[in-house]
């Protein structure tokens, strides 16, 4: 066996109720003028943040969304610039943990992450911005959250529907963690683990969005999940993923949550250890079908018609998805990629592509 395990500083406070923590936090960064980040729909939850920072918060910038338009990320560089802004705290998803980043890209300001979704986005030091209708990507240390705070409670108001999409989206960074190129023990362990928390979590809260047991399997596994995904490359999934949200606008969460379950089977020859282990975290007896089911059981979407692509673009997907693949299991083909995206747009089962 050989591999290289590299650790990434990363501080978790986990817990129901680790909010009272914060200003301690924020504290420990040596910061005094913290800007609180949130989309809109959250003003008042980060509101509610800078007002237990007190006289620490110097603004609540709202604007943070999807796939951070470049417009946006360079709009709060210069809020943060104006308001003196010495840190930045991001309440929400990825969204508002992506801004966050674009942010500390161009700026180094830390970041303390209050996750209120399954995304993953504040254990890795990727980050993303679209312009012109395509969605760069890259990694730089500078952008990694310095501490996170998990609060099982923060996302009880996530929405059964997005709970479930953001959860599988979680997932998806554990799949392929376990194919990846760079792929190591330490990180497979983290996203069985993951994928299994997720697995128990998820049918729970579509039962009781209110199950306080529930909701706290769900954030660990989504803890996990993003630690694989900061810690070891992505494949085939991704790349789709990043294609069809950054020059399709499709929803962040849905369509992982649409594209996973045949990505596994398109990768399923090519990587028979990652898919048994995927199937023992889901307890089923194939990965891909496995998943497949498991969407289905909890509720997410199935196709990618419904939440807004169209099958006139789905040949030009194809085309982006193969211009620029990440590194996969299997060769990247065209015409495998191009039915595999009608599957998926139609809802159709996954099978051998």
């Amino acid at each position: 066996m050989e591999f290289i395990y590299q650790a990434r500083p990363a501080r978790v406070i986990f817990g129901a109720g680790s909010l009272r923590h914060l200003e301690d936090e924020v504290q420990a960064l040596g910061a005094q003028r913290a800007l609180v980040l949130c989309t809109p729909e959250q003003r008042a939850m980060a509101e509610s943040v800078a007002e237990r920072l007190g006289a620490r918060a110097v603004g609540v910038y709202d604007r943070a969304a999807m796939h951070v338009p470049i417009e946006v990320a360079r709009d709060a560089r210069e809020f943060a610039r104006s308001r003196g802004a010495d840190c930045a705290v991001a309440v929400g998803g990825g969204s508002t943990v992506g801004l966050g980043k674009a942010i500390a890209l161009e700026s180094s300001l830390p970041i303390l992450a209050i996750p209120t979704t399954y995304a993953g986005s504040e254990m890795t030091p990727i980050y993303g911005v679209t312009e012109n209708g395509l969605k760069r990507t890259g990694t730089d240390p500078r952008v990694l959250p310095r501490t996170v705070l998990y609060d099982p409670q923060l996302s009880l108001s996530l929405p059964v529907d997005l709970s479930v999409a953001s959860g599988i989206n979680a997932m998806a960074h554990a799949a392929e963690g376990l194919y990846a190129v760079d792929a190591n023990p330490v990180m497979s362990l983290m996203a069985e683990e993951g994928i299994a928390a997720l697995a128990r979590g998820l049918p729970g809260l579509r039962r009781d969005a209110a199950d306080p047991r529930a909701r706290g399997d769900a954030l660990y596994g989504a803890w996990l999940c993003g630690t694989v995904l900061g810690n070891v490359g992505m494949a085939l999934h991704h790349k789709l993923c990043h294609t069809l949200g950054g020059s399709f606008n499709l929803p962040h969460a849905q369509t992982h949550a649409i594209i996973l379950p045949h990505a596994l089977a398109y990768n399923t020859a090519a990587a028979p250890e990652a898919m048994r282990r995927i199937a023992r975290a889901l307890g089923a007896e194939d990965a891909a079908r496995g998943m497949h089911a498991f969407a289905r059981a909890v509720g997410a979407p199935l196709s990618l018609a419904d939440i807004g692509m169209r099958v006139a673009d789905l040949d030009r997907a194809a085309d982006l998805a193969v211009a620029n693949p990440y590194r996969n299991p299997r060769p990247v083909e065209r015409g495998a990629l191009r039915a595999l995206l009608q599957d998926a747009f139609d809802g159709a089962p996954p099978r051998e592509y």
